[in-house]
Order: structure tokens, then sequence, then C-alpha cells
């Protein structure tokens, strides 16, 4: 029998990720479907914490990682080779020895030989909507025979903490002591050629389906040792558009002498061959559809062709889709062309040029350098994060470097085959990362706009409306002509910072009060203009006492205070007898707009208290504001209160915008400003706690027939938050301009899936 720390494949499906990992659950759920996956099981992500915590390695672990500065390479490279020593070393339990060569044995039973196996990662935090972790842990292939596989679970496990995964971890706000790991242990295929295939252009385009293809194991194209094949196939009628035949000096094969792989030269007459048949291509491509219509979301494949039988080996979600939308425009270079290659990550950056040969050279890449290499090895990333621009000699659209680059939206050309060798250190060049071209010189950008209808052609309709937050009131004419169902948030502060400038206190008591009100009306009819009929929400000013001292004439009407962030701001101040006056002056403001636009709404922050909302309500009813059906009052729920009782808060207002930042900085204690608290990744929207409070207010507005929305951050960056929200039945989704696209899709998806239909 095989214990609980164990799991077939057959036994996993795509929901088993906290015990499989993302691998793991994603080949569980391909063998259901009945694709050709290649059998295997996994060493759960349980195993792992059980060996880590009986052990102590754990305590030793921590202790390690709490003084690692992922900024200093030397100092991230030897907490990383200390805390893999670690565990290598640590002595594993024998009760889960037995369990793994129980299985293992089972498995060569099955195949009726003692089976070579790849013994690949699968952290329990990997492949998720909104963070790529490619090529982070490590992959051990051909490995045959019981202590060859104790041995290559327990690098597979140090692998978790490489110096690139505990720096990815560290931006990306994931917690080392709560991801895990899953080792993944698969009958190796023998491939003849292998490869990747995305099933839309990562770069942009949803009608293509692309697949890279080398000779070998794909471990080559993965790790961008070798410049693959690439096909262009029209994801309708799965007819082939393009090829770009890559030549292939040498191969990933199964090593004759010793466990493990090693290269091989390519036979000469195969070196500059089309790697794959014409009709695997497209065989290859009706897979990837059926992969893609099962999970529905596009899909990043690897896969492996052996004596004439393709095999799916991984499939995870595209985590980069979108980025694309913040290079909307083309971009007409003039200049030399020095380098061409595969354009990788769109946009255009330039730079001075600083060759990476090795670790010993990251510390010479700096802020705004073009980073030049034969190929990116992932512990560059440090390095990576600086760059203007990206170029490598080798790899392809897949690999390490065009991944991380797209994720992070650095510009970058992969596969020029000879840049190292035509710059060098301190040459001046040009990146243009959508066309997959190297210039001479620092060019200047000529752009060439292209139609919002083509930017956001084909968007699909949703039930769940999605608006968009805007700060600066003169952007107002160009995003009104985005497809959004109105503004989400318009930040009032905004608008006195750049239109008023002054305290307006200060204004008031110089009789200058009437300046106030007509900037701000400037700036809010801009918007509301625009968005006409469109509701605009406007969220009354919310500058802390730091922020208004910052204001002229500020620090003589404001507190000193030692935590402005959790002090004298939002709603307080409203009907506060020191602050009333220049609240009303907001007040009339608003009215004045309504006169010629009633889509514009309020929005209070930072409310405390219900009683805080009725002495504000009251104030705008004196004033001749009265809610009703074209004015509405929202409240940005962005307190714990907000939630606990939300019903009650729900009886003095129309709705509710959730400010998921303050909101997560107030649940966790976390101060939203901390670089500190940011980098250890205590700062998470996505925390359990924070999902609650947001589930919370959801029911309860819900309850009393209130709408919600969200204005906070999470939803621009996190497609896996968004999907969240709708499976709550939240009404609306408020992003950022770069975001709308993006945001639009993944509530399509989400509501396609929940059987939700589009109005």
């Amino acid at each position: 029998m095989v214990s609980k720390k164990i799991v077939w494949f057959k036994d996993l499906t795509k929901n088993d990720i906290s015990i499989a990992g993302g691998k793991g659950a994603n080949l569980g759920e391909m063998s259901h479907v009945g694709l050709p996956v290649p059998p295997g099981f996994c060493i759960t992500a349980q195993a792992y914490f059980e060996y880590i915590n009986k052990t102590g390695v754990k305590a030793k672990i921590m202790e390690l990682l709490s003084k690692v500065d992922v900024e200093d390479s030397n100092n991230l490279n030897e907490v990383s080779k200390r805390v893999k020593e670690t565990i290598i070393s640590s002595p594993m339990p024998q009760d889960l020895m037995d369990d793994i060569t129980d299985a293992y044995r089972e498995l060569c039973k099955m195949e009726g030989e003692e089976v070579y196996v790849a013994v690949r990662s699968s952290a329990t935090a990997e492949d998720l909507p909104e963070a790529s972790f490619a090529g982070q842990q490590e992959t051990f292939l051909d490995v045959q025979g019981e202590s060859e596989l104790i041995k290559a679970v327990r690098k597979c496990w140090a692998s978790l903490f490489t110096p690139r995964a505990i720096f990815y971890r560290e931006k990306k706000g994931f917690s080392h002591e709560k991801v895990g790991l899953s080792a993944i242990v698969q009958k190796m295929v023998r491939s003849e050629v292998s490869g990747v295939m995305f099933t839309v252009d990562p770069t942009g385009r949803t009608d293509d389906l692309i697949i890279e293809a080398g000779y070998g194991l794909g471990e080559a194209i993965v790790s961008g040792t070798v410049t693959p094949d690439t096909y262009v196939i029209d994801k309708q009628n799965l007819e082939i558009k393009s090829k770009k035949i890559s030549k292939q000096e040498r191969m990933i094969v199964r090593s004759e002498k010793s466990m493990g792989t090693t290269f091989k030269e390519v036979a000469p007459d195969k070196k500059n061959a089309q790697k794959l048949p014409d009709s695997k291509i497209k065989e290859l491509a009706r897979l990837g559809k059926i992969v893609e219509q099962h999970y529905g979301f596009p899909q990043d494949i690897e896969w492996a062709l052996e004596e004439g039988k393709l095999y799916i080996v991984q499939s995870r979600a595209v985590t980069t889709l979108g980025l694309k939308e913040k290079h909307k425009e083309k971009n007409e270079l003039k200049g030399k062309v020095i380098a061409e290659g595969i354009p990788a990550s769109p946009g255009i950056g330039k730079g001075h040029v600083e060759i990476v040969h090795g670790p010993e050279d990251l510390y010479k890449v700096k802020k705004g350098d073009v980073l030049v290499t034969v190929m990116t090895n992932p512990d560059m990333v440090p390095a990576m994060t600086k760059a203007a621009a990206i170029v490598t000699d080798e790899g392809g659209m897949t690999s390490h470097a065009a991944i991380v680059s797209r994720e992070m939206g650095v510009p970058c050309v992969v596969g020029t085959d000879k840049i190292t060798e035509i710059v060098k250190d301190g040459d001046n060049i040009t990146v243009d990362g959508t066309n997959g071209l190297v210039y001479e010189g620092l060019l200047e950008v000529k752009q060439q706009k292209v139609s919002i209808e083509e930017q956001f052609k084909d968007l699909p309709k949703t039930k769940t409306k999605v608006y968009m937050n805007l700060g600066v009131p003169d952007l107002a004419e160009k995003y009104a002509k985005y497809p959004v169902d109105g503004i989400g948030l318009l930040r009032e502060e905004f608008t006195i910072a750049t239109y008023v400038k002054e305290h307006p206190l200060k204004l008031i008591e110089e009789g200058r009060g009437e300046v106030f009100v007509e900037k701000l009306v400037e700036g809010i009819e801009k918007v509301a203009k625009a968005f006409y009929p469109r509701p605009v929400v406007l969220r009354l000013s919310d500058f802390k006492t730091d922020e208004y001292r910052e204001l002229e004439g500020g620090e003589k009407y404001e507190i000193a205070e030692a935590n402005p962030m959790i002090g004298w701001r939002g709603c307080s101040r409203y009907y506060h007898p020191n602050y009333k006056r220049a609240f009303l002056l907001e007040v009339e403001a608003i009215k004045r707009v309504r006169q010629k636009y009633e889509n514009v709404w309020v929005m209070l922050p930072f409310v405390r208290t219900v009683d805080e909302v009725k002495k504000v309500e009251k104030i705008f009813e004196e004033q001749g504001l009265k809610r009703g059906p074209t004015f509405k009052l929202w409240l940005m729920a962005e307190i714990p209160s907000n939630a606990l009782i939300a019903e009650e808060f729900a009886e003095h207002c129309d709705g509710f915008s959730i400010g998921s930042n303050d909101l997560t900085q107030l649940v966790l204690g976390v101060d939203r400003n901390s670089d500190t608290l940011g980098k250890m990744g205590l700062f998470n929207e996505r925390n359990l706690a924070v999902k609650k409070a947001i589930e919370m207010i959801i029911k309860g507005a819900h309850a009393k027939g209130k709408t919600v929305s969200i204005c906070g951050q999470a939803p621009s960056n996190y497609p896996d938050f968004t999907e969240f929200l709708v499976r709550n039945g939240i009404n609306s989704i408020s992003v950022n301009p770069d975001a709308v696209a993006k945001t639009r899709r993944v509530v399509a998806e989400m509501e396609r899936k929940l059987g939700i239909q589009p109005e």
C-alpha cells in the first residue's frame, strides 16, 4: 500500500495544488481528460512539510533566510547555498523513504522494467495566474534506481531555495515558510523532438497558436540553451501560417556513461532541417486546443515526441497575457539594425550595454543598463529587474529570459545568435522587444498611435461592470474612449493638489474660498463631461495631515501626528468644527457640477463608525444634496469595522467600494508604505483574513440590496483576485487604465465558468 504522502496522477485533479503543486495537479487533471500524459506519482507537499518539521530543518532554514538581502547577490547566493546544504545533508525519515521506493517499484512493475524517471519540482504557490515561477526550481532527468531517486528528491526539495526562487518569492510577497514543494516522479520520455506550445501568442495576438520545437529533451529550449524552430498556427483552422527554422548544433540526450543527461552534436544533415513534420505540428495544435478548452484559459504546454507519439508533459496557465496592452503604440524606429532575434517581451528600451558572462558580472548591471548575455541564467533575475532591456544570443519565446522579461514588463529580444560578439561594454543600443530588433545608438522613439478600436478589439461583454480608477482630470478625455462602464474612483485630492495647491482653510481665511470651489469644479467637470452619462464616483478628499501640511499654508492648520495613516483623515474631518467650513466648499463644488452633470456620485473615505456616516449624510442634506435615484452616496470600505457591521453601514448608503490597500493594512496590521514589511511578504491583499473581510462586506451589502465595487490595487495586479471577486458576486471592479482589457477578459472567463450571462 502506498501512503497518503504519495499520490498517483490518476488520483489528482487541478484542484489539488495544495498537495501536488501546479505541475502535479495539472498532470493529474490531464490524465483524467485522457490526454497522452506519461504515468507517474507525486510526493506530496505534506510529505515535504512533515520532513522539515520533524527533522528540525525548518527552524534552520528560517534562521538562515532571516539574514538574506536579495539585493546583494553575494549574500543571496551564500544564504541559498547554506539552506540547500542543510536540506540535502539532513536525514530523510525511513518511513518516507520506504513510501517513495514502494511507489517507484509499482511504477516499474506497471512498465515492465526498471524505468528511467524525471524528478520535477512542483511548488504549491507556482503556476498561479498572477505569477510565473519559470525555471526557479530544478528538474532531474533520466534518474534510475531507488537510491538515485531518493538523492534526486532531496535535491528537488533543496531547489525550493535557489537564489532565483528566494529572490522571486521576496519580490512577489510569497512567504518562504508557507510555500511547499511536491516532487513529481514521472516516466521519462525519450524525446527525439520536444518543445513548448502557447495556445495564444504571449506577446499579444490571441488568434494564433505558437509551437517551439528542438531536437532532444525539452530542457534545452526551456533553459534557453538552444534557439528552437517557431511555428505559428491559425487557431481556428489549424493551418500553419509561418515557420522560422533555426539551426541547431547540439541537443540534450540521456548520458550513456552516467545518470542524467549530456549534450550531443546534432547530425550534419539535420542541423538546418525542420524539427517537427507538418502533420505533427497540426496534431499537436489540436491537442493544445483540447487542453485550452478544458481549462477555459490559454495554456503554456510542454510536449515531447517519442517514436512517432506525442506526449503532454506539463501545462499551466499563460501568466503574462495583457502585458502588451502597455505597449499599444506601434513604434517606428529609424537607425542601423545590428542584430535581429525573437521578440520575446514587447516595448522599447535603450541604454549602455553591460555584458554578463556569469554571476561574477552581475554587479556591473545598474538601473537603466541593457543586459546582454549568451543566455540568461535564472540567477540573473536580480540584475534583470534593473535593466532597461535584455538581449541574448540564444533562447526562444518560452525561455526563462522571455517569460520573466514579459512578466516584469522589460523589453527583451532573444535568439540573436551573436549579440555578445557584436557589442561591447559601454556601447549605446536601442532594443525593440516588439519586433525583435537591436539598433546601434540611443534612438529617438517615434510613436504612431493605434486606434482605441484596435486596442480593445473583440473584448467580451460582462455582467460585472468594469470601471476605471482616475487621478488626473486632464487625462479624462483620453480615457473616456476606453471600454469601461464609468469611473469607479476619481480621487479628489489629486484635483486639489493639481488645480488648487493651497490649503482650503488658508483660502477661506484670505477670503478666497471661491477659488477653491472653482478649481474643484473645473477638475471634476472635465471628468464628468468626458464620461457622461456613465457614472463618475468621486471620492471626497482623503489627504492625511502630513499631506495637507504639504499644501501651501498647510502647516498653520494641520496638527503633527505620529501616525497620519490612521489619524485625522477622511470622514472624521468633514464634521469636525476645525475643518467643516472647508468641507462645505467641497459640497458646494459638487452641487455646481451636478447642475450640469448628474452622473457624479460621491464616496466617503475612511468611515470609522455608522454615526460618522449619519453626520456627513446630514451635512449633504442640509446643503440640498439628498440621496435618491440620481445622487448616490457610497462608502469606501477599507476599515475592519466596515466589514464587521456591513449591514448597519448599508442602511445609510447606496453602495460600497472596497479599498483593498487600506483594508489589507488594517486587517493585517501592516504599514502599506513599509518597504521592510513589503519585502517580507506581509502586505498581501490575497491573505485569507483580508478575503474573509471582503466576503463579509459583499454579503452584508447584498443583504440590504446595496451594490459593491472595489477600487484598490489588487484587481489591477492579480487576475486570481479578480476571479475571487466575481465568484463572490461583486457588482463592479475598478482598475487602472492599463488593466482594463485584461480585467474584462478575466471577468468574462470567470462568468462563463459560473454560468453568468453578460448583460
